[in-house]
């Protein structure tokens, strides 16, 4: 049955528009992005198919070119503008973090900071650098690397804070594996950022490790 033919209440735009977007499953969400099925097949339906075949929201976002246009109902067009609602949705983000103090606004910072980081298959480790009222001033990938590992230099990471004119800045890095736990090697690198920032007068605010889940806060451990 076509969407057309369903309860005006149960048709994911209008379900939308009256309940809210959190309102809406996976599957309706996509279906919208869609905006038409296949032939016996309708918008939602088609979206079911593809979260099974991608085996869940999150997989289909992050697949490869090549894997998502052989999808059937996909295709350049629908790679290309999903890209670009990715996209919308980072820039949205860093838009609402320089509007406002990032630790104002913590949960932006960590939203902001798992979407450029979480689904990257290399690790790398970046800074968000803030000036004295914490406000952003920029984004950089300071080093980027292997699956486990990055290699930073502390003069560099010095270098970039202080052409950036920067206050305080918060570190982050990913964990491809997924599992966000810090290392012993990621306290000891901070502990030198820390210090060589501290002989500049710049404050190392947090370090945040980005893998499944919750990122996990430096800050918050007590280890800053």
């Amino acid at each position: 049955m076509p969407i057309t033919d369903w309860p005006e209440d149960e048709r994911p735009r209008e379900k939308l528009l009256s309940r809210g977007a959190e309102a809406l499953s996976d599957a309706e969400l996509l279906a919208i992005f869609l905006r038409t099925g296949v032939a016996g097949r309708s918008a939602v339906d088609l979206a079911r198919d593809l979260l099974s075949r991608f085996g869940g929201l999150r997989a289909l976002l992050k697949a490869p070119r090549d894997a998502f246009c052989a999808a059937h109902g996909l295709g350049d067009a629908k790679y290309a503008q999903l890209q670009a609602v990715m996209e919308i949705a980072r820039r949205h983000l860093a838009e609402r973090l320089r509007e406002r103090s990032a630790l104002a606004d913590p949960a932006a910072t960590r939203a902001f900071l798992q979407l450029k980081l979480r689904d990257l298959d290399h690790e790398a480790f970046c800074a968000l650098f803030l000036d004295s009222a914490h406000q952003v001033l920029g984004f950089e990938v300071l080093s980027s690397g292997t699956i486990n590992a990055a290699s930073v230099y502390t003069r560099e990471v010095v270098k970039r804070a202080l052409h950036q004119q920067a206050a305080a800045v918060i570190f982050a890095h990913n964990h491809p594996s997924g599992v966000a736990e810090p290392s012993t090697a990621d306290r000891r690198l901070t502990e030198r950022l820390c210090a060589a920032l501290a002989l500049v007068d710049i404050r190392v605010l947090d370090h945040f490790v980005i893998g499944e889940g919750r990122p996990v806060s430096f800050a918050e451990r007590g280890w800053l």
